[in-house]
């Protein structure tokens, strides 16, 4: 990776008053930073130690003041493996996460280490493997608010979308809200086998009700969007939920759903959409075939 010269720009842009946003080319990360009279607040931290280190000289870049907080929006770890450097840079500060990401973070991690332990030639491999791990240390269930001194900022679990313990930052004073990988840019959203496809469309819906129709929404990955990309991002995950839902009250099954449905997305990103789809129905709502 090449680190900017001490005279370059800094990478972190204000896409509001006091919050700026740092994109980054390796997946398209986004790194937010939302400042106060008492310091700087990190939302998410990228994917290795090495990479985090970058991250931490852009803050100095910057100026805009001390880090003294983070946020980790879910448990996936090109959200949270830069938490340690963020410690050992800037000191000991409290870590935010939902009591189920930070209750998930291990085993999460645990498969991702052992994923690239087996990926031999990925270029990454060796920076992501010599990640430290370090947990949240500051949980909570449903809503908590963070004072910045001067500012206000909230942390909200809108409900189980891209994974069980997802939450969107909002900064009420800036109208920004970030959404994590609840809502990405650069890609259609990822549906992995940890997310939950039928609920991810309502727990948008209350994402939404956060936002005005000025409001500037970060993605976990790719550009920074607005209210109506998420509203058509709402409707294709809509349609993904309604589709599985009619293809299994039909009695199609789980093994023909990808060629018979009609899907607003490539069928190849669906595969678990659908399998855990099907898992999530409940009895009542699926056809069972005639034997």
């Amino acid at each position: 990776m090449t680190d900017p010269s001490p005279d370059s720009p800094p990478r972190f842009t204000e896409v509001a008053p006091r919050v700026w946003v740092a994109h980054y080319d390796w997946m398209h990360v986004n790194i937010t930073l939302v400042g106060g009279s008492d310091g700087l607040l990190m939302v998410d931290t990228h994917g290795s130690a090495a990479q985090a280190r970058v991250v931490a000289d852009d803050v100095r870049r910057l100026g805009a003041g001390p880090l003294t907080g983070l946020v980790n929006t879910h448990e996936h770890w090109d959200h949270h493996f830069g938490n340690a450097t963020m410690v050992e840079q800037f000191g000991e500060m409290p870590i935010h996460a939902t009591g189920w990401a930070r209750d998930h973070v291990e085993e999460s991690a645990r498969n991702t280490f052992a994923h690239y332990e087996q990926a031999t030639d990925h270029p990454r491999r060796e920076e992501i493997l010599e990640t430290t791990l370090h947990l949240p240390t500051e949980t909570f269930s449903s809503a908590v608010q963070l004072d910045l001194g001067d500012r206000a900022v909230e942390l909200i679990h809108p409900g189980r979308g891209h994974t069980a313990g997802d939450l969107v930052v909002r900064i009420p004073d800036a109208d920004v809200l970030l959404g994590g990988d609840l809502v990405e840019e650069s890609d259609p959203p990822f549906i992995g086998d940890d997310s939950w496809p039928l609920e991810w469309p309502t727990t948008l819906d209350l994402a939404l009700g956060l936002m005005t129709d000025s409001t500037v929404v970060v993605p976990g990955h790719g550009q920074v969007v607005d209210k109506a990309f998420v509203q058509d991002q709402r409707v294709d995950l809509g349609t993904i939920a309604e589709t599985i839902r009619d293809l299994a009250s039909r009695g199609v099954p789980e093994s023909e759903a990808l060629a018979q449905g009609e899907w607003p997305w490539d069928p190849d990103l669906l595969v678990s959409a659908v399998r855990l789809g099907y898992a999530h129905l409940p009895r009542s709502q699926k056809r069972l075939p005639l034997v």
